[in-house]
C-alpha cells in the first residue's frame, strides 16, 4: 500500500523516517520497540495529526515487513480515535504489535466498542501516558493488557499511590520516559514490569573507575590489529582468553557476519573475515559483561551496533567529496556508547586504546564528517529535536529517504546479529 494513499490520507512519501525506542523487561533485556513517526522537515516529532503519523508507520512497516523493522520483538504503535475507528489498522499483524491508545483518546461508547471488537480480532492494547485514574482510563482499563505511566509527569511522592491503584487492576505496568538509573531503580522497587527510556545509555562516570581485565584484553587486541601485527600474534593473543575465543566464534557465526559456512577456529575466522571484520566483532564483544558470554539482546549492545551500522552505511551514501572510511564510521558509532558501558569519560577510554585522529575528534568533539554523522544518529534517538536533525542531514547532503533506507538496512543487520 503506498504511503501517500493509505486510508485516503495525504502523506508525503519522502519527508519522514521511522524511529524505534527500546522497551526493556525487568531483566534489562529487550522485549519490544515503540515505533515512532519522525518528521525530517524540521517539524516536532510529536505531530498533531496522529492518524497521518500512524498511517505512515503502518504503511511503511507493512511494506518492509514487521520482522525487518523489529526482528523477533514486539512493536508498540500509537493509535488515536481516528486510527482505531478506521479499517487500515487491520493491516498490522495482531501477533506482532501492541496498539498503544494515546492519552488524547476519549472513551466514548463507540470507541470502547471498537477496542473490544479489535481485541476480538486478536489485538493487544496498552494505555499511553497515564498520569492518573481518569474516567477514560477506568472505561478502557479492562480492555488493555499494559498501562504506560509517564514517570516524568507524576510527582515522585504521588507515584506509589498511582501504582497501587493501577496494580489493583491486574495489568502490567510500563514506566516510560525513564531517563536515569535512579528512576529505573525506583520503578523496579514499585513493581513495574517494563521500562522505556534511555537510562541504560546514560554515562554514569565513576571517579577512579578502571577498565576490567577482560575488556583490556580486547582493547589490546584492537591495538594489535591497528598496529599491523601479524596474524599469528593476533591469534595467540585471542587464544589466551578462552571466553573471548568462544564469544568471538559465536559472533562470527551469526548471519550478520556474512560467512558462507560455519567457522570453527580462530585461524579460519582470521582467514575468512580479514582484519577489518575481526576488528568489528571485537568491538561488539566489548559489550559483553566481563567474564560472561556475550548477551546479543542487551539494549546497550543493540543500540551501539545499530549506531555502528548506521554510520557505516552513511559513509557510503554521503556525497563523494565527504566520503570517509566505512570501518571508521562503524568504529565511531559503536564506540559512542562506551562511556556508558565502562562508566568512564570518553577521554579516559581513548587514552587506553589507539584510534585514528578523525575517530577521536568525532567521539570527543563531534568534529569532522564522522562527527556530523554521529550527531545524526544521536538525534535520531531524540524525539524532540527534529529541527536539528533536519539541519544535520542537510549538512551531510543526505535526504530523508536515503536515511530511511539506511535505517532499515541497519535494523535488518542488527536483527540478524541477534537471531
Amino acid at each position: 500500500m503506498p504511503i501517500d494513499t493509505v486510508a485516503g490520507l495525504a502523506l508525503p512519501s519522502d519527508d519522514f523516517f521511522l524511529a524505534r525506542q527500546p522497551i526493556l523487561g525487568r531483566n534489562q533485556r529487550l522485549v519490544a520497540f515503540e515505533l515512532l513517526f519522525r518528521s525530517a522537515n524540521g517539524g516536532d516529532a510529536n505531530v498533531t495529526d496522529h492518524a497521518a503519523a500512524t498511517a505512515a508507520v503502518i504503511s511503511h512497516a507493512s511494506q518492509l515487513g514487521m520482522a525487518k523493522v523489529v526482528g523477533e520483538r514486539l512493536a508498540f504503535v500509537n493509535v488515536d480515535d481516528i486510527v482505531l475507528m478506521s479499517d487500515f489498522v487491520r493491516f498490522l499483524p495482531h501477533d506482532k504489535v501492541i496498539l498503544e491508545i494515546l492519552e488524547t483518546v476519549r472513551a466514548t461508547p463507540a470507541l470502547v466498542a471498537r477496542v473490544a471488537e479489535l481485541k476480538g480480532f486478536g489485538f493487544t492494547f496498552a494505555l499511553d501516558d497515564v498520569v492518573e485514574e481518569s474516567d477514560d482510563v477506568r472505561k478502557l482499563v479492562d480492555l488493555v493488557d499494559i498501562i504506560k505511566v509517564d514517570v516524568q509527569a507524576v510527582a515522585a511522592d504521588d507515584l506509589p499511590t498511582l501504582v497501587a491503584a493501577l496494580n489493583g487492576r491486574n495489568k502490567k505496568l510500563l514506566a516510560e520516559k525513564v531517563e536515569t538509573v535512579e528512576e529505573f531503580e525506583m520503578c523496579m522497587a514499585l513493581g513495574f514490569e517494563y521500562f522505556q527510556g534511555y537510562y541504560f545509555a546514560r554515562p554514569a562516570i565513576l571517579s577512579g573507575k578502571k577498565i576490567a581485565p577482560s575488556e583490556l584484553v580486547i582493547l589490546r587486541l584492537l591495538d594489535l590489529i591497528n598496529s599491523d601485527a601479524d596474524n599469528a600474534e593476533i591469534e595467540r593473543a585471542v587464544k589466551r582468553d578462552a571466553l573471548i575465543s568462544l564469544n568471538l566464534l559465536r559472533l562470527v557465526n551469526t548471519p550478520a557476519a556474512g560467512a558462507r559456512g560455519r567457522i570453527d577456529s580462530l585461524t579460519e575466522a582470521l582467514y575468512v573475515l580479514g582484519r577489518q571484520q575481526l576488528q568489528r566483532w571485537l568491538q561488539i564483544l566489548l559489550y559483553a559483561k566481563p567474564g560472561a558470554a556475550v548477551e546479543l539482546n542487551s539494549p546497550l549492545l543493540q543500540m551501539a551496533t545499530t549506531r555502528g551500522k548506521l554510520m557505516e552505511l552513511m559513509t557510503q551514501k554521503v556525497p563523494p567529496g565527504r566520503r570517509v572510511s566505512a570501518e571508521a564510521g562503524f568504529t565511531v558509532g559503536i564506540m559512542s556508547l562506551m562511556d556508558a558501558l565502562f562508566s568512564m569519560s570518553m577521554r579516559d577510554i581513548l587514552n587506553t586504546v589507539v584510534v585514528a585522529d578523525d575517530v577521536r575528534a568525532a567521539l570527543l568533539e563531534r568534529e569532522g564528517v564522522l562527527g556530523e554523522m554521529l550527531k545524526v544518529v544521536e538525534l535520531v534517538d531524540n524525539p524532540k529535536r527534529g529541527t536539528e536533525l533536519a539541519r544535520a542531514l542537510k549538512t551531510l547532503g543526505l535526504s530523508a529517504s536515503a536515511m530511511r533506507e539506511i535505517e532499515m538496512e541497519a535494523f535488518g543487520w542488527v536483527n540478524e546479529l541477534v537471531t
